[in-house]
Order: structure tokens, then sequence, then C-alpha cells
């Protein structure tokens, strides 16, 4: 019994010992298969004629190696298989890569390809069985016509004899990021495949470009800050898309290598200045939010500053801070566009959904980059069409205010044609009723000499009066807006010249609607005629103007009056106002008002306009407030 169970015993442990030594073996193949003897691409006649070559390639772990010779001393375990899925490197220096190729049977041509314009240095050490006999040397530190086939990308022939094993060394410097796609091509399939990549290139940079040069010219043909901000936004993505592609350096800049290795940090801060600038004109934050507006034009000047410090920076450094500032600028606009768009900016959804294209593309490039996410296309691809996709967008924002200001401009023409009209009319009848007088007073001016006196000053009292409505609000009796509109840009050029300050009150009547609505029409005329025979009263100098703005609201202009002045004014009327007792079929209706009050010296032309928005601005504060109040408008704080 003890025998049999010695032989079991044994017996299992042979097969535990079998099993480990199974299991070790694996690991270890499965280490050497990533660290030693690189296996070589078996090429045929009838081998596809698109082979990417990142499983046969194999990175050297070593970054001091300067020479083929010392590269070839380092022991086989030092070079492990290339890592597709890892995070993209920004910046390296003596980076080498190999791959062999072994076509035992047949006589072929193929073309290795190198997919990435954007590499300063790639010298490559072909070896057949083992010799040297070829080296190149490209990259964008070279001019472009040192390039052994003229292409965008780097492009490499090699002819392969039967039973020959060819083998490439790459050693790479980059101060930008290493993408490495390796291909090996058949002539034909590389031909139609550039062919492709370059119509689809060239119609993204010529939809740019387009765009580009036709908001320039509605620029210089507007005037438009808009569209000049967007202009010079367009041109800096033009530019980087062509370098992107390699365009740019094999038409603009072929012999002047040191272009390409500057170009993208002084473009990229500059399109962000232009961006910036597009965005406060679109969004139209001067009138919207002054907060949003100074961060916008600090982040510009930042942006601006940038384009000239970046060139004095370390190339691998500067690009970390670009990426930064990229998404934080990128980031803030979505958060301003969104904001806008809620509270209700008519541009701020479209020009949002136009970033959050841009944003989405800068989130693939960004996964591709860090190794997250896995796919064929290059990492610039995603952002650029985002860009691209932004850029359209954008146009359609421009388009949609281009047409709200025209249809504004046509409103306003219409309007000043029909009361140029309108006095045309009054002209012509009054020149003819003149006409039939001067006939009849010629027919009679001997019988008749004192009757044509009377009847010449009757006319002359006829053309005062119809002087007078034309600036009379036929329901109150006071000024109407038409008279107010002229008296202000007058005195405020009386204030500019003496500078002597001006206040503009605004006046509301309280839950004017409640009144209407209790009392009718009637009572509402009522009760407007009273409170402006009160306003009336309490505004007596020769200078002063009351007017009636517009439904409830009143206007007035106290010249040569500071904040003081004019809060005393104003309370004077607002007491007096609710302690009027107006009565209307028998009923008292009680009625307060709202006032509203700016001061300034005016200093420009467009200073009056800005004054009556800040009254504005006060009315609305002081009706938010609680109504029956007197707010006014302090510049220091630029609060209410």
């Amino acid at each position: 019994m003890s025998i049999k169970y010695r032989c079991l015993t044994l017996y299992n442990q042979y097969h535990v010992r079998i099993i480990v030594g199974l299991l070790l073996l694996l690991i270890s193949q499965s280490s050497w298969s990533n660290t030693l003897y690189p296996t070589p691409l078996r090429l045929t006649a009838n081998s596809i004629t698109k082979i990417e070559l990142q499983d046969w390639v194999y990175a050297n772990q070593s970054n001091d190696i300067e020479t083929l010779s010392q590269l070839l001393q380092q022991p086989e375990n030092s070079w492990k298989k290339l890592n597709t899925d890892q995070p993209y490197k920004i910046g390296v220096k003596n980076y080498w890569v190999s791959f062999s190729i072994f076509t035992p049977n047949d006589h072929l041509a193929r073309i290795i390809a190198l997919d990435n314009p954007l590499l300063d240095s790639i010298k490559i050490y072909h070896l057949i069985n083992g010799e040297l006999v070829s080296t190149e040397v490209m990259g964008d530190t070279l001019p472009f016509k040192q390039r052994p086939l003229q292409s965008n990308i780097f492009l490499y022939p090699v002819n392969f004899e039967p039973g020959d094993t060819h083998t490439f060394y790459l050693k790479i410097d980059n101060k930008g990021t290493i993408s490495l796609p390796l291909i090996l091509w058949s002539s034909n399939d590389l031909t139609q495949l550039t062919e492709t990549k370059n119509l689809f290139s060239g119609m993204q940079i010529g939809v740019l470009l387009a765009i580009c040069l036709f908001s320039l010219f509605i620029a210089l043909a507007s005037a438009s800050f808009s569209y000049s901000y967007y202009s010079g936004y367009v041109l800096g993505l033009t530019i980087l898309s062509a370098s992107i592609h390699g365009v740019s350096f094999r038409y603009l800049w072929p012999q002047w290598p040191i272009m390409q290795q500057y170009i993208f940090i002084i473009v990229i801060p500059l399109t962000l200045g232009f961006s910036l600038m597009f965005t406060e004109k679109v969004l139209q934050l001067k009138y919207h939010n002054l907060k949003m507006l100074r961060i916008c034009r600090i982040m510009a000047v930042l942006s601006f500053g940038l384009t000239i410090v970046m060139p004095f920076i370390n190339y691998s450094s500067a690009l970390y801070v670009l990426v930064f500032v990229v998404l934080t600028i990128s980031t803030i606009l979505m958060a301003f566009s969104l904001i806008q768009a809620f509270g209700g900016q008519r541009n701020a959804p479209l020009y949002a959904i136009g970033r959050m294209g841009f944003m989405l593309g800068c989130i693939v490039t960004g996964l591709i980059y860090l190794g997250l996410f896995s796919t064929n296309i290059s990492p610039q691809i995603p952002i650029m069409l985002g860009l691209t996709f932004e850029v359209i967008t954008m146009a359609a924002v421009l388009a949609l205010r281009y047409n709200d200001e025209r249809k504004a401009k046509f409103e306003i023409q219409q309007h000043t044609l029909e009361q140029a009209q309108k006095l045309r009319e009054t002209r012509e009848e009054a020149l003819r009723s003149e006409a039939e007088n001067s006939e009849k007073l010629e027919k009679m001016v001997q019988e008749r000499t004192l009757e044509l006196e009377i009847t010449l000053r009757e006319l002359s009292e006829v053309n005062q009066k119809l002087t007078e409505q034309n600036t009379i609000d036929s329901l109150t009796g006071v000024k109407n807006r038409s008279a107010f509109d002229r008296r202000l840009i007058a005195e405020g050029r009386i204030s500019r010249r003496q500078q002597t300050p001006m206040s503009l009150l605004m006046i509301d009547i309280d839950k004017f609607k409640n009144i209407n609505d209790k009392y009718g029409h009637l009572g509402g005329d009522h009760t407007i005629r009273a409170i402006a025979n009160t306003l009336s009263e309490y505004v007596k100098r020769p200078t002063d103007l009351v007017s009636r703005f517009g439904g409830e609201e009143f206007a007035i202009i106290l010249p040569c009056t500071d904040i003081e002045g004019a809060l005393l004014v104003a309370e004077q009327i607002r007491q007096a106002v609710s302690e009027l007792n107006i009565v209307h079929n028998e009923d008292t209706i009680p009625v307060t008002v709202s006032i509203g009050i700016s001061e300034t010296i005016i200093d420009s032309d467009e200073h009056p306009m800005l004054l009556l928005e800040q009254a504005d601005k006060a009315l609305y504060q002081a009706k938010r407030s609680g109504r029956n109040q007197v707010c006014y408008y302090q510049r220091e704080t630029d609060t209410i």
C-alpha cells in the first residue's frame, strides 16, 4: 500500500513539474516576443499592397546612442516591440526603431511611407543581409527638395531581390510629438491614396481659405470689426491646417525650414487672440455681460503676448503651455456661450454648437495622444475636423448677424423715408396754400392791403403751430420723443463744449397696466396727463425739457445739473406724484412712479445715448427694488 502511494506521489510531482515548465516556457516566449529576436516581415508577390509595419517595428530603450555602430553593439534585450497604444511623447532625441523585411522568391519594388510630415529629423540606415547600402536623411529641418521623393510625407523607395533580408534602422529627433505610422506600399496604391488624401486636405484648406477671403472682403467693404477678427481667425486655422498636412512646407516655404520650426507656436496663440476678439463681437458682450467682456480682452492680450514670447521658449515646453492655454480658453469660451445661450442671446446657441464640435475634436485628439483611444487615423485629424466644423458654424453665426443688421438698417431706412415723405407732403401742402393765397392777394393788392397783412400774419401763425405740433405730444401737451432725441444731442454737445454736467431722468408709472385694466384706457390717459402736468410744474428752468418717452414713460433733461440736484428734483417729483389726488368717473386712482437717474460730463457724440442707456438701467433697478423709488447710475463701480 505504501509503495502504491509513493508511486502516485511521484507521478503527481512529475505532472506538476511538466505544467510549471510549460508555463515558464510560455512566459519566456511571450517576453522574448517583445524584447528579443525581431521577426522580419516575409514579403512575396502575393502579399497585400498595403502593409502596416507596426507589428514588425522594434524600439531601442536607450536614448543616448548617436551612431549606428554604437547601436549595433547594444544587446538584443535592449529592443522592445513598438507599443502603438502608449501615450505620444513630446520632444524626443536619439529615438531608434528598427524593422526587417525578407523576400524569399520575388523581385519587388515597394515604398516605405512615414505618414507624419512634422518630424524634425529622420535618418534611415538601410542594410541588406547585414551590410549598409544606403543612408538617407529627411525631416522638416532640411529643405524640401532634399527628400528622395517629393511628397508631403516622408517616402523611401526600396527594390527587393529574392533571398535578401533588408533591415532598416531609423534614428528620429523631434521637438514635437513622436508619431510613427510606418506603412509599406506598392507605388500604384500609394499614388491613389495620396491623390485621395490630397483631395480631402485640399478641400479642407480650400474651404477655410474661401471663408477667410470672403470674410476679409466683407470686412473691407463694411468696415466691420467682427468680420475682420473672423478673417484673422480663419486665416490662422488655414495656415495651421496646411502645416499639419505638410502643404505649407511644400508650397509656401520649401527653402526655409526655420519657418516650419516656429509656425505652430506663433500661429496658435495669434489665432486664439483673433478668436477671443471675434467672440466678444459676435456674442455682443459689450451689451450683455461686461465681466465676460473684460475676461475676453484679458485673455486676448495674453494670447497676443504669447505670440511674441513663444519663439524664445524651449519648443517642447512651449507645446505643453499651448495645450494648456488652448484647452483653458476653449473651456471658458464654451461656458460663456452656454451662459449667453440660456440667457436668450440669439447668436449664442449656434456659437455654442460650433464650440462643442471643436471641443469634441480636442478631446478625441487628446485621448489619442494619451493612449486612451486607439484608432488608425492621425491624431491631428479629429481636432482639424472640429476646427473646420467650428469655422463653418461661426460663418453661419456671422451670416445670421449680418442678416439681422441688414433688416434693422432696412427698417430704419423705411422709417426715415416715411418721415421724409410726410415732411415733403406737409411742405407741399403749405406751399400750395401759400401759392393760392398769393394769387388772391395779387388780385386784391390795391383794394385789400390790410387783408393781405392779416392773411400773411395768419399764415405765419399756422406754420408756427404746425412746427409746434411736430414737437408736442398730443395726449399730454409736453414734448414728444422726436423733440427729446434732438434736444439730447444738442445738450450733449453743449455739455461737451462747456464741460458742464448733464443729468437725465427716466420716469415710469408703476403698475400702469393695472390702472388700465381697472379704470379703463380713458382712466389711464387721464392719469398720464395728470403726471405730465405734475412734471411740468417741478421742472421750470427754460433749459430743462420734459418729454413723453413712450407709453407710460417720461424723460427729463436737466442741463448744468449734477447728481445732487438731479436727485433733489427726482425725489420732489416722486413725492408729488405719490400725493396726487387723481379722480376719474368718481374713482380715485392711486399712482406712484419709479425714477432712474444718470449724470455725467459728455465727452463724445455717442456719449448721450450711453447716458440714456444708463438712466434706463437705473430705472430698471428702481422697478426691481420695489417701485416708488429713485435710483441713480454709479460710474465708479459700473453698478446701479
